[in-house]
């Protein structure tokens, strides 16, 4: 990973002043109380707002996103960078390599029995079709718990030319679709499991082998349902550009407090390509950025060293914090005394997720590291303070926490909820209307300025807030003893599903 550093020129804030300095207190509860309750109260979604309306400006104002690698994501870090140094932090540019994608054609029709279009996203790394497509009969793949996972799933049927149907599960998208491929196929259609839209990825170019994209799972069952009486006829065209690209993730930090002890908090600044992404995931980025300025507003250094980060393509397969991670060495992965994720923090008909530590829940993935049940205790009880419904959810590995989680760093954060939907249960706890996806426009053109809930924002502002100002100064809530109580989650019910990603599914 190629490193710029950048020098701070404007005159660094106590909270910029040598690790060294002494504290006037030592009582590090009453520090983390005071400091806690002070950020609290300074940061607003309303201060937090201003840098959406940038982030939305941006976007106008280059092709309408601000994915990695395009001048739309280019001029959003550049946006947080300038603030973050002016306030005198130490702050960095961290640049790395990938492979830039844009949908060029996401196109799926019945041409027979009975003609009809049908939505399909393209998956991310997908080989690509000639302009204009293919014509040819669709086949299913026949239903098992690892549906297309293994090449004696082909074997009822010829899929030579054949566009093979198959259902989510079991393994990767990449493992299906090359599965397919061997047995033939010339393109490979994957429907949902759950409720929602499937936005996924391959994982790298090299994965892709066929054309593949992926559909609901009301359309993949309907798709079934008329296979099953007899021939269907598709035309099919998935077709995507891909690129060589650099970009950068943005890294700042308290010039003061014990590096040993890191306090680090992320949010991923890159948009996917459809839309300018202001809750997904300007909105984790705006508030994480306005709890930073808050800080240094206090002009006092940390008793920890305080780390934000603002990861670039993450909507390509958590690359940046991939990334970051990577380049770590031993001693500073051991420095990092826990990360805290906020993606998708304003969702217009979302819920109050917390990220299950200690799998209390007993859905989905197992526990994160040790410590991450004490981070989830530590939000649940602020919450709890301020009166606020929450519930558990999953691990899924589909946000940037999952590489810290892999290293054993203690893990934690909120979200708000991505294309599920939401159960007549939320409703009852969190308002909002059921039966709908708790972001309609996710990775869609109309997550704009108009898509957030300042209410949620402003409630997931202040849980960053509370996490900022405690860590800073006292980290002994992390080894206090956790009871395990459910808290009824869901699988994926925040950020969604990655049985590995695209927030970028990979399966």
């Amino acid at each position: 990973m190629a490193v710029v550093a950048a020098t701070a020129l404007a005159t660094p804030l106590l909270l910029g002043a040598s690790p060294h300095q002494t504290q006037s207190s030592h009582d590090p509860a009453k520090d983390a109380a005071k400091l806690a309750r002070k950020l609290v109260k300074s940061s607003s979604a309303d201060d937090a707002y201003r840098h959406l309306q940038r982030f939305q400006a941006i976007a106008d104002s280059a092709d309408g996103h601000r994915a990695a690698g395009s001048l739309g994501h280019d001029a959003s870090a550049a946006y947080v960078y300038q603030l973050l140094r002016k306030a005198g932090y130490d702050v960095r540019y961290e640049s790395f390599d990938f492979i830039y994608t844009e949908p060029l054609a996401e196109k799926l029709s019945v041409v027979s029995p009975t003609p009809r279009d049908i939505a399909i996203k393209a998956m991310t790394y997908t080989k690509s079709t000639e302009v204009g497509g293919v014509r040819a009969a669709l086949v299913a793949v026949p239903l098992d718990g690892t549906t297309g996972c293994e090449a004696a799933d082909y074997a009822s049927a010829n899929f030579t030319g054949k566009i093979a149907l198959i259902k989510r599960g079991g393994c990767s998208f990449a493992q299906k679709q090359a599965t397919a491929a061997t047995a033939g196929a010339a393109g490979a259609v994957i429907y949902n499991n759950v409720e929602g839209v499937l936005s996924g990825t391959l994982g790298d170019v090299a994965s892709g082998r066929i054309p593949t994209g992926g559909l609901t799972m009301a359309e993949g069952e309907k798709l079934a349902a008329d296979l099953a009486k007899g021939e269907v006829t598709v035309s099919f065209e998935i077709r995507e550009f891909q690129e060589e690209r650099t970009t950068r993730n943005v890294i700042a930090e308290t010039r003061g407090g014990d590096a040993a002890k890191t306090v680090m908090l992320g949010a991923h600044l890159d948009s996917v390509t459809e839309g300018p992404g202001i809750n997904d995931n300007g909105s984790g980025s705006a508030g994480l950025l306005e709890v930073a300025l808050e800080l240094a507003k206090t002009h006092r250094a940390p008793a920890n060293k305080v780390r934000f980060a603002w990861w670039s393509a993450e909507e390509n397969g958590l690359l940046g914090s991939e990334a970051y991670v990577a380049a770590l060495t031993e001693k500073q992965r051991e420095q990092i005394a826990l990360y805290l994720n906020f993606d998708m923090i304003a969702s217009p008909n979302g819920g109050q997720f917390v990220f299950d530590g200690n799998n209390s829940d007993g859905v989905g993935a197992g526990a994160g590291p040790e410590g991450s049940a004490q981070l989830e205790r530590d939000i649940n009880d602020f919450l709890d303070g301020k009166g606020t419904a929450h519930e558990g959810t999953d691990f899924t590995g589909r946000s940037d926490y999952g590489p810290f989680i892999e290293v054993g760093i203690p893990s934690g954060g909120t979200d708000t909820g991505a294309e599920g939907i939401k159960t007549p249960a939320q409703v009852e706890k969190f308002g909002g209307t059921a039966g709908i996806a708790y972001d309609p426009c996710y990775h869609a053109a109309c997550d704009d300025i108009d898509n957030v809930d300042m209410g949620l924002f402003d409630t997931n502002i202040d849980v960053i807030a509370n996490a900022v100002g405690t860590y800073a100064h006292d980290l002994r809530s992390l080894t206090r003893p956790v009871p395990d109580e459910p808290t009824t989650g869901e699988p994926g019910s925040g950020g969604g599903l990655r049985e590995g990603h695209a927030h970028g599914v990979t399966e």
